[in-house]
């Protein structure tokens, strides 16, 4: 028997742009002899599910759909909605009131994991991973420029705290550029992390918990023409070299599997993650940049990449996901 799934995506953020391009990705590929699917857009204003005929508002309340034929209940959720609610807990925990099973980090470890600073303090201690010196600021004032310019070493990246996709972020190579580039990060949060430049060759590998337990996709190696992975090489097709399976030793693919996937048990994840690291050119430490609960799924994304060259067909891995939880 079908099993009826709730696509979710949208959002509040700038983000929501990314979402409604991985849902319509996500669509395309599952599996619809297994599934019923229902998009279901969430906005400030918002939450339905659109047709030819129109919209339909999602009763909020036990979250079902009231078509015109029918009431449509969701077995489980496949949450595709990056930022706001999505990856930050509050669609999680909402959906765990309503025993609603999905795809993803539940609510805890969502909004952890949305906070850029807590995660590193969780991950930190984990044999053979690094993280860069890092100050987290709470407020855009004075006293900013010098807390950084006395406690770190430049180049500097500058990030909103619980942000993602790259948005707000920027590298700062000398003092001069810190006043804006700290106004750039505080316009998109009230928490900014500026951390010291890390040089080394950047990755991004998945890491999933399917009906086998927890599995580690082939890293991708990113390779941006531009001064760090930004938003613009994140999504313009062809702008950014992108290697997969990445080239790394027999040695370091090993440290990484392991390091990876502690840091996934660590965060308690659940479904699929996308973690970011450095292997620095020096010493060939293992950084921790990030992890995103609600990895990209666009036609350029990363983790589609990955799956593909582990082996895997997308829409039997999409269905692994959603019967790992139904």
């Amino acid at each position: 028997m079908k099993k009826t799934i709730a696509l979710i995506t949208g959002g509040f953020t700038g983000e929501s742009v990314i979402s409604l391009k991985s849902a319509e990705f996500v669509n395309s590929k599952m599996d619809k002899t297994k599934f019923d699917v229902y998009k279901i857009i969430i906005t400030q204003d918002s939450w339905y599910h659109e047709t030819e005929q129109g919209r339909t508002e999602i009763n909020r309340h036990d979250f079902s759909l009231p078509l015109s034929s029918e009431t449509i209940r969701f077995d489980a959720a496949f949450i595709i909605l990056h930022g706001s609610p999505g990856e930050d807990g509050k669609l999680q925990g909402y959906l765990d009131m309503l025993n609603i099973p999905y795809t993803s980090c539940d609510a805890l470890s969502s909004a952890l994991t949305m906070n850029k600073g807590y995660t590193k303090a969780i991950v930190d201690g984990i044999e053979g991973l690094f993280v860069a010196r890092s100050i987290q600021l709470f407020s855009n004032n004075e006293e900013n420029i010098n807390k950084i310019t006395s406690g770190l070493k430049l180049p500097y990246f500058i990030k909103p705290n619980n942000g993602g996709s790259s948005i707000g972020m920027s590298k700062v190579k000398t003092t001069g550029e810190l006043p804006e580039a700290l106004a750039k990060a505080f316009n998109e949060d009230s928490q900014v992390l500026v951390e010291e430049f890390i040089n080394g060759r950047e990755f991004s590998v998945g890491i999933y918990k399917g009906k086998v337990g927890i599995e580690v996709l082939p890293a991708t190696e990113v390779i941006s023409p531009k001064e760090f992975f930004d938003f613009e090489a994140k999504y313009t097709p062809g702008m950014t070299e992108e290697i997969t399976p990445a080239r790394m030793t027999d040695s370091e693919r090993e440290r990484v599997v392991r390091i990876v996937t502690e840091a996934y048990e660590r965060l308690n994840c659940k479904g699929m993650v996308r973690i970011d690291y450095f292997l620095e050119h020096e010493t060939g430490n293992f950084y921790f940049v990030e992890i995103n609960t609600i990895p990209g799924q666009t036609a350029t994304s990363f983790i589609p990449q990955q799956v593909k060259a582990a082996g895997k067909d997308i829409t039997s891995f999409y269905s692994e996901l959603i019967e790992a939880v139904c």
